[in-house]
């Protein structure tokens, strides 16, 4: 079982050059892995607060653009979310948006484990609209079947 999970996740939307950096330690007391989930807008996903987590109830009927997707007992432990801020990058674009305060919606990962109240975790995972972005993308915890 790792003592930290270490992935790098590419944020939408699709081609945008952003990656994200996670590193967490595992919520489960079996071992477990990150599965990386993404999927087109709309989206559905069936999660619920139980014990602290957010815990996934039951399989989607969708098709995510990667291949996976969340199971029954999945732990939501990030999803890509949208915030108002200035621009990134390092080119004059983005310096001179940032002199001018031109606020756009920027995309992060938001950590479910640091949500204070259930209403945040619904409000990331809504940020993602089609106004703003193409895909969804969310990072589940899930065990490892066990061995015999």
């Amino acid at each position: 079982m790792p003592s930290r999970f270490e992935m790098e996740v590419d944020l939408p939307p699709k081609n945008s050059g952003l990656v994200a950096q996670i590193s967490c330690e595992p919520v489960m007391n079996v071992p477990s892995r990150l599965v990386e989930v993404r999927y087109k807008l709309p989206f559905g996903l069936d999660v619920a607060p139980q014990g602290g987590l957010a815990v996934c109830t039951k399989e989607n009927s969708g098709v995510s653009s990667n291949g996976n997707q969340e199971k029954p007992g999945d732990v939501l432990r990030y999803t890509s979310y949208f915030s108002m801020g200035l621009p990134r990058g390092d080119g004059l674009l983005s310096q001179g948006g940032a002199f001018a305060g031109a606020l756009s919606w920027q995309c992060n990962l938001f950590d479910v484990l640091k949500a204070k109240a259930w209403q945040q975790v619904i409000d990331a995972l809504t940020s993602n609209t089609k106004e703003r972005t193409d895909e969804v993308v969310l990072i589940f915890e899930r065990a490892l079947p066990a061995s015999n």
